[in-house]
């Protein structure tokens, strides 16, 4: 069972990652999984190797994780599955409407692909989810920048998440090196970020996910979309089989110093672009 901390109804503007009193494991309400989303936090010292200009991660700083505690992590997945799947924790916790367990997510805060024991814990997660009856009942999912995917540790990990039923959420948020620079604080290049894409496509189901907002109350320029879709057309021609975009806005506010930069666009102007993204023949999903 749960302690005290993971007392209060979840909500989709509140993901902290101490929800269920745990180091690794927290359970968040998830507008894009329309439901429970349970994630693995392996990076518990809010270190990551980007700077997203809307990270709702507080005290942010470079770096990468520390050793992970495998045994730790996997008994307190353990404990909050097994509460979700044989407990009243989702009738105590959860709203009407999204009293479901969808996903387990290697999300966080930072970049899960950082952690040494990466591939480990795919293994201790698949364990877990294996012990319980979960495979192929809920997603087993994992949110990446991408940046580590040329990495065999790494690609050890992807493989045995795809044996799994997982999937990967790539993040690709804009497609020039002004544009990720910018948005990311990140130096790779839209060369490598798609040598990346096509790496991991390669070897798990994988969707694209973008985060599109206001900068100073301006939408993405043009020419950054351009960019952005002439980069999905080429992952067209040369046969990268992405499962399709995610489409997102901004949720929750982001603890950067750009946040009062930031703002929502409107829904209107997120269906435009999604349009222009199926147009190219892929399935787009959009969370304004």
């Amino acid at each position: 069972m749960c302690k005290n901390a993971c007392m209060a109804e979840l909500n989709i503007t509140d993901h902290s990652r101490d929800a269920a009193g745990m180091t690794y494991v927290y359970p968040v309400l998830s507008r894009r999984s329309r439901g429970v989303s349970v994630g693995v936090n392996l990076n518990p010292n809010n270190a990551c190797n980007w700077r997203c200009v809307y990270c709702q991660v507080p005290d942010l700083a470079r770096g990468g994780p520390p050793p992970i505690d495998l045994d730790r992590l996997e008994a307190e997945l353990r404990r909050l599955l097994a509460d979700i799947v044989h407990g009243d924790y989702l009738a105590r916790h959860a709203p009407e409407g999204m009293r479901r367990l969808n996903d387990v997510a290697f999300s966080g805060n930072g970049e899960p692909t950082t952690a040494r024991e990466f591939p480990e814990a795919v293994e201790r997660v698949g364990r877990v989810l294996a012990d319980l009856g979960l495979i192929g009942s809920i997603r087993l999912v994992l949110i990446s920048n991408g940046s580590q995917m040329g990495r065999a540790r790494v690609q050890a990990g992807l493989r045995r998440l795809a044996i799994l039923n997982g999937e990967v959420w790539f993040k690709l948020d804009r497609a020039t090196r002004a544009g990720m620079r910018q948005v990311n604080q990140s130096d790779l290049s839209p060369e490598r970020a798609y040598a990346h894409l096509r790496a991991c496509a390669a070897l798990c189901p994988t969707w694209l996910q973008t985060c599109v907002f206001a900068l100073d109350g301006a939408p993405p320029a043009e020419a950054e979309i351009r960019a952005y879709l002439d980069l999905l057309a080429r992952a067209g021609r040369e046969g990268v089989p992405l499962r399709g975009v995610l489409l997102y806005g901004l949720a929750r506010p982001s603890l950067q110093p750009e946040a009062p930069r930031l703002s929502r666009l409107p829904e209107t102007w997120l269906q435009g672009l999604a349009a222009r993204i199926a147009a190219l023949g892929l399935v787009v999903e959009t969370h304004p």
